[in-house]
């Protein structure tokens, strides 16, 4: 059995190993995005234009580091944690 689990132990932690490098990447890229985004909907909530500052707002929380990129950290330790108890149950 432990000879049937060790492919994918290591599939997953390869994986979890380059989704946890993107995920990185991604965050530092998308919390200076949503930063504009934010700039952009107090920009037109003040000049007026009220549903695209309510949109550019909504969409500058979803790509900020407590939005998706948050939720998309949580799959990544997931994975992590799966590999990790894949690996203990090998060497177990």
């Amino acid at each position: 059995m432990k000879l049937v689990a060790a492919p994918f132990a290591l599939m997953l932690t390869i994986v979890s190993a380059l989704l946890s490098f993107v995920l990185s990447m991604s965050e530092a890229f998308l919390g200076a995005v949503s930063g504009l985004a934010l700039i952009a909907a107090v920009v037109l909530l003040v000049t007026g234009q009220t549903p695209g500052g309510i949109a550019f707002a909504a969409v500058a929380f979803l790509i900020s580091p407590v939005g998706l990129p948050a939720l998309a950290g949580a799959i990544v330790r997931g994975l992590d944690s799966a590999g990790g108890t894949l690996r203990a149950f090998i060497f177990s």
